[in-house]
C-alpha cells in the first residue's frame, strides 16, 4: 500500500567537529518519524548531511594545520558514522561542498541579483565569528551574542544584501493562513512577535573576510554566505534545477512534508528559507518543526567541564536500542530535556528490562515449555481476553495520531501501555497455575496465543523506535516483520506455527558497577581534554625596561603571502603597516598554514629589527607566534589581532 511521496530533512550538522548526544537526538528523532512513516505506507525520502562552509572551519583547518576541504572531510566522515552507530535509515547523506550544490548556489545568487532581489552594499555591526552572524546594537543581549551567548566584535566590510522585507507580508500572510506551518506553537509566535512584526532588515548573503565558501560568479571576492549555501541544499540535492527542469525527486517529493531543526535555527529556517523559496517561485516546505535541546544534568556540555557525552560512548555502555529509547521517550515535545545517567539507567531496568523484556522473555519461555513452542488453533476465550484484544487492535491509531503531531515520546507511551496490559494478563491468567491441570491446556494455548499475538503488535509499532530490538521480537516469534495492514485484525500468527529461541532482550544493569564505569570514562575523558603541553621554560635572564621600551610592536595588514620558492619552510608576506609602503616580512611558518589563508588577516609584528637578507630576499622585521609543543609535536599559532585595529597601531 502507497499513501504516497513523504519528504523529511534534519538540518544540515556543521562541521567544526564531532557531535555530541544533543546533536545526535535530532537525527534519531528524524529515523524515527521516517521508519514510522515507512511502516504506514509512505514513500520516504529521508536527508540529511553536513553544511561545510565558512570562516569558523576556515580557522578551525589553520589552527590544525591542514586545507578546509581535508578539515571537512575528516569531521562529515565522523558525523556520517556516528548517523551509522545510531542505525539511522537516511535515504541521502549531503555535503555542501559537493560541486553540483556549490553550481546550484551560484546560479541561484545570479537569479536572484539579476531580478533585482540582491545588491551590494557594506554592512556594519558587531559581529559572532562562531555563529558567523551580524547584530545591531540593540539586538545583542548583556553586549553578547542573542544565539550562543559568545563575544562580539565590530566587523565592517563590503557585502551582497538580499531584500528581505519585500517578501515579508506575504510570509506572514502564509503563516496566517496555514497555521501548522512552524511547531511547536510556541515557535511560530516567538517568530511572528519577534522578528516579523518589527520588521525585517535585509540580509547580508556574501562575505569578503575569508575565501572558504561558493565564490559569486560575477564577483569572486565575494564567497555566498550561510543562509543561500546551507539552507538551499533541501532543494539542490533532490534535483532542484535554476532553469525548471527538475529531477525526477524533486517532481515527486518537493514541497518537504518537515523540516526538523533545533529551536536554535529556527529562525533561519522559518524566515530566510521561506522567504528565498518565495524570491526563487518555489512551494513552501509544509510544516518546521523546531525540537527542543538536550542537556546535562550540570548543565550545557563543555569540553573543559569533561561533561561532553558521545552517542557511540553511550551505545559501548549501553546498547543502540537503549540510547534511542532514552533521546525519544524521556526528552519533552516542546521543552529542553536532560540526560542523565542516574535516570538512563533507571529506564533501561525499569521499561526495556522489567516491562518489554519481562513481557517477551516469559511468553516465550512459558510457551517452549508449555506448548513445545508451537502455537494451538485452541480458542477458549476467557476474562480479560476481549480487553488486550480491543487494546491491541487500538493502540496502532493512537500510535499514529501521536506520531502525526509528531509527539514520539507519547506514541511510545502507547506502546508501553499495550504492554502494561499484556503483563497484567499473564498476572491475570496465570498460565503457571494451568498448566498444572490437563483439563485448561486448551484455555493456556489460547492465553500463550493472544500474548504472543499481541507481543506481535507491540514489535511491529516498537520497531520505527528500536529497530534492532523488534527485528530480535521477530526472530524469537520466528516471523517476518509485520506491516502496517496486519494490525487490522488480531489473529495473524498461525496455529502449528513454531517459535525460535528465545534471548534476553535487556538485561537488569547493576547500577553501582556501571556507574564506576561511567566515572572512569568521565575521568578519562577529562583527562584527554587537557592538552598535553611542552613548553619552553621562562627565561630568567632580567631585560632593561628602557631596553624592551625600544621594541616597536605594530599591528600589520596582510595584503599578500605567497610560498618562497625553493624553500619548505618560507612564507614571504607583503604587509600594509600603516606607512604606505609596503613592509616585506619571511617568516618560516609554512609547515603550519598554507597561504591562502592568512591574506586579509591582521597580525603582530616587530618592525624596528635590522633587515635580514634570507633565500636571497630581505626580511624587514618579524611576526609574532605563540609556540609550544602539545603530545611531542610542535605547534604554532601567529598572534592574530581583531581586524577594527587599523594597520600601523603601536602595541605597548
Amino acid at each position: 500500500m502507497n499513501k504516497g511521496p513523504y519528504y523529511l530533512s534534519t538540518a544540515i550538522a556543521y562541521t567544526s567537529g564531532k557531535p555530541h548526544i544533543g546533536n545526535t537526538y535530532e537525527i534519531v528523532l528524524a529515523d524515527a518519524i521516517c521508519r514510522f512513516k515507512r511502516l504506514e505506507g509512505y514513500d520516504v525520502y529521508f536527508q540529511t548531511g553536513t553544511d561545510e562552509h565558512g570562516q569558523k572551519i576556515q580557522e578551525k583547518a589553520a589552527a590544525a594545520g591542514i586545507t578546509p576541504q581535508q578539515f571537512v572531510d575528516n569531521v562529515a566522515g565522523e558525523i556520517k558514522r556516528i548517523w551509522d552507530v545510531m542505525n539511522t535509515s537516511y535515504d541521502r547523506f549531503v555535503r555542501t561542498t559537493d560541486p553540483m550544490h556549490e553550481r546550484k548556489v551560484q546560479q541561484i545568487f545570479q537569479k536572484l541579483y539579476d531580478q533585482g532581489d540582491i545588491y551590494k552594499s557594506e554592512y556594519e555591526g558587531m559581529y559572532c565569528t562562531p555563529c558567523e552572524s551580524f547584530w545591531t546594537e540593540s539586538q545583542l543581549v548583556d553586549g553578547k551574542c542573542p544565539d550562543c551567548g559568545g563575544p562580539v566584535h565590530p566587523a565592517k566590510e563590503e557585502a551582497y544584501f538580499f531584500k528581505m522585507s519585500k517578501y515579508a507580508p506575504r510570509l506572514m500572510k502564509h503563516i496566517e493562513e496555514h497555521p501548522g506551518f512552524i511547531q511547536p506553537e510556541a515557535r511560530k509566535n516567538e517568530m511572528v512577535n519577534n522578528f516579523l512584526k518589527p520588521g525585517l532588515q535585509d540580509l547580508c548573503v556574501s562575505r569578503t573576510s575569508f575565501t572558504w565558501g561558493v565564490p559569486v560568479t560575477f564577483d569572486p571576492k565575494h564567497v555566498v554566505y550561510v543562509w543561500i549555501d546551507a539552507l538551499s541544499n533541501y532543494i539542490t540535492f533532490p534535483g532542484y534545477e535554476i532553469d525548471g527542469k527538475h529531477g525526477e525527486q524533486y517532481r515527486k517529493y518537493w514541497p518537504a512534508d518537515v523540516h526538523l531543526i533545533g529551536k536554535d535555527i529556527l529562525r533561519f529556517h522559518t524566515i530566510y528559507w521561506p522567504i528565498l523559496l518565495m524570491a526563487l517561485d518555489q512551494p513552501l516546505p509544509k510544516q518546521v518543526f523546531g525540537h527542543p535541546w538536550v542537556a546535562m544534568a550540570d548543565g550545557k556540555m563543555s569540553k573543559s567541564k569533561g561533561n561532553v557525552i558521545y552517542a557511540d560512548d553511550l551505545v559501548e555502555l549501553f546498547g543502540v536500542d537503549a540510547v534511542r529509547y532514552y533521546l525519544l521517550h524521556e526528552i519533552p515535545f516542546a521543552s529542553d530535556g536532560t540526560l542523565t545517567y542516574d535516570l538512563l539507567m533507571e529506564r533501561i531496568n525499569s521499561d526495556l528490562a522489567n516491562i518489554l523484556g519481562n513481557l517477551v522473555n516469559r511468553t516465550i519461555a512459558m510457551s517452549h515449555k508449555y506448548s513445545g513452542g508451537v502455537l494451538s488453533d485452541h480458542a477458549v476465550p476467557g476474562d480479560f481476553d476481549r480487553e488486550l484484544i480491543d487494546l491491541c487492535l487500538a493502540t496502532p491509531g493512537r500510535v499514529a495520531s501521536k506520531m502525526d503531531q509528531l509527539r514520539v515520546a507519547d506514541a511510545i507511551d502507547e506502546i508501553f501501555t499495550l504492554l502494561r496490559r499484556a503483563n497484567k494478563y499473564i498476572d491475570e491468567t496465570t498460565p503457571w497455575v494451568l498448566a498444572k491441570d490437563e483439563n485448561n491446556h486448551a484455555r493456556l494455548d489460547t492465553v500463550l496465543y493472544n500474548l504472543l499475538e499481541t507481543i506481535r503488535f507491540s514489535a511491529t509499532l516498537l520497531a520505527p523506535f528500536l529497530p534492532e530490538t523488534a527485528e530480535r521480537i521477530f526472530r524469537q516469534l520466528n516471523i517476518a516483520p509485520s506491516d502496517w495492514e496486519s494490525l487490522g485484525s488480531f489473529g495473524a500468527l498461525e496455529a502449528g506455527h513454531r517459535l525460535g529461541e528465545g534471548e534476553i532482550l535487556f538485561a537488569r544493569i547493576d547500577i553501582p558497577k556501571k556507574t564506576g564505569e561511567i566515572q572512569a570514562m568521565l575521568a578519562q575523558r577529562a583527562k584527554a581534554a587537557l592538552p598535553a603541553l611542552e613548553l619552553e621554560p621562562q627565561n630568567e635572564e632580567t631585560v632593561d625596561f628602557n631596553t624592551f621600551c625600544k621594541s616597536d610592536f605594530r599591528a600589520v595588514k596582510v595584503k599578500a603571502c605567497e610560498a618562497v620558492k625553493k624553500s619548505d619552510k618560507l612564507l614571504r608576506f607583503t604587509l600594509d603597516d600603516g606607512t604606505g609602503v609596503d613592509r616585506q616580512i619571511l617568516s618560516g611558518i609554512h609547515k603550519f598554514y598554507e597561504p591562502e589563508q592568512l591574506v586579509g588577516k591582521t597580525l603582530l609584528a616587530i618592525v624596528n629589527l635590522p633587515p635580514r637578507k634570507m633565500m636571497g630576499l630581505e626580511s624587514c622585521g618579524m611576526l609574532l607566534s605563540a609556540v609550544h609543543k602539545e603530545k611531542g609535536e610542535e605547534k604554532l599559532q601567529l598572534i592574530m589581532l581583531d581586524d577594527a585595529i587599523p594597520a600601523g597601531a603601536k602595541l605597548c
